[in-house]
């Protein structure tokens, strides 16, 4: 009985076999400002639609902007808050980005990718948590003036 071959065998195997059929490579003409901007929205627009976690997120961030204006923080307060929510944002388009990605590279299962689906939302859960905090700090002591 033969016994399977050596990871490195393996290794040169596959490097062999993808010389045999090399991909045409990737090499986009060099793109404007604007070209970067309308990628950058359009990736905004397609990291947000259909993804339910951006309802909270939005409508976190639209409690935060009226208790904000409401209370009238000061300037210090509002970039906590506003770093923070973005943070939040942020990672959480990095995490659908993500999740977009694990999908066009396998339809099947895959522990690697499993793991990393797994931190990136781990990520945005951290942040939120930072942000709740801050949000705590921030509004906590003059809602409570209001309320006593």
């Amino acid at each position: 009985m033969r016994s399977a071959p050596e990871p490195r065998h393996v290794a040169r195997f596959l490097v062999q076999e993808h010389h045999m059929h090399d991909p045409i490579p990737f090499d986009p003409p060099p793109r404007t400002w604007l070209n970067k901007f309308q990628d950058a929205f359009a990736g905004v627009y397609l990291g947000v639609v259909g993804q339910s976690s951006f309802l909270v997120h939005g409508l976190a961030l639209l409690a935060v902007v009226v208790c904000g204006l409401v209370l009238q923080i000061e300037d210090w307060q509002w970039a906590a808050v506003l770093l923070a929510s973005g943070l939040v944002i942020g990672l959480e388009l990095v995490n659908s980005a993500l999740e977009n990605l694990a999908r066009a590279i396998t339809v099947n299962h895959d522990s690697h990718i499993d793991r990393a689906l797994k931190i990136a939302s781990a990520a945005v859960l951290v942040a939120a948590g930072i942000a709740i905090a801050i949000g705590i700090l921030v509004f906590g002591p003059p809602l409570w003036r209001l309320i006593s």
